[in-house]
């Protein structure tokens, strides 16, 4: 692919920049701080802003360019830019009542799939993040290997989609990390984060790549398709730092 005429690369997080809830390793936060030296870069993930405080942003180098790094947690529910200091440039709330009426649904989808409840859950399994409401089958901080192991081709969790779908005509639902199914607002996707990065940031669509791991129908890095940019799907992070070494 020719990156002369790629001016914004924008990747997902879990299992494209790192394994799913774990921190960004050295070498990855390296060929971030390299990338974001030419290019503009941009994060797109179902996480909340705090958890990309602890995984991604506390990595970098003192010295890295973070204002030419844009991050757009929950699903671009929100949007920050580092001009001194992280701003919030936007915020799309779920109310109260609506995450109520969200975590009802689960409850239904959850019956009618049969869902086996884990014998120990570790931590949260619905989170209401103000954007975006989180189901982690296993919980949030479920270790990695178990994580791995519960859905690894993500039908579980697609067959659980297939029934919040009717049961949440006007809310977004999309498959995301290993074991998590993300709910935001209708509208509010990959899609509209590209949507926002081009607008706000000032670069046409055909000058923007998105990187990641869920480029699949039901998949919450699928919307990022019908922006009509170019995209490239990994498998896991080994294969987005053989990636970003190609760019650099």
């Amino acid at each position: 692919m020719n990156m002369r005429d790629t001016e914004l690369i924008v990747f997902d997080v879990d299992g494209t920049l790192t394994e799913p809830k774990q921190p960004l390793d050295a070498d990855m936060a390296k060929l971030l701080t390299e990338l974001l030296a030419r290019r503009m870069v941009a994060i797109i993930s179902g996480a909340s802003f705090s958890q990309l405080e602890s995984q991604l942003l506390r990595r970098f180098s003192p010295r890295a360019p973070l204002k030419r790094l844009s991050l757009l947690p929950t699903s671009a529910a929100c949007f920050y830019r580092f001009e001194g200091g992280w701003r919030e440039v936007y915020r799309e709330v779920l109310t109260e009542e609506e995450a109520l009426r969200i975590r009802r649904a689960f409850a239904v989808a959850l019956s009618a799939v049969a869902f086996e409840e884990p014998d120990e859950l570790f931590g949260e399994q619905i989170e209401y993040r103000g954007t975006q409401v989180t189901f982690s089958a296993l919980g949030q901080e479920a270790p990695l290997h178990l994580k791995r192991a519960w859905d690894p081709d993500a039908k579980k969790r697609l067959a659980i989609a297939a029934r919040l779908t009717p049961l949440l005509p006007d809310f977004l639902i999309g498959v995301a990390g290993a074991t998590s199914i993300d709910v935001t607002r209708a509208g509010i996707d990959k899609a509209h984060g590209i949507n926002q990065l081009a607008k706000r940031l000032g670069v046409p669509k055909e000058k923007i790549l998105f990187v990641g791991d869920a480029i699949f129908p039901g998949g919450n890095d699928y919307p990022v398709v019908s922006t009509g940019i170019k995209y490239i799907s990994v498998a896991s992070p080994r294969e987005t730092r053989a990636l970003i070494r190609s760019f650099l």
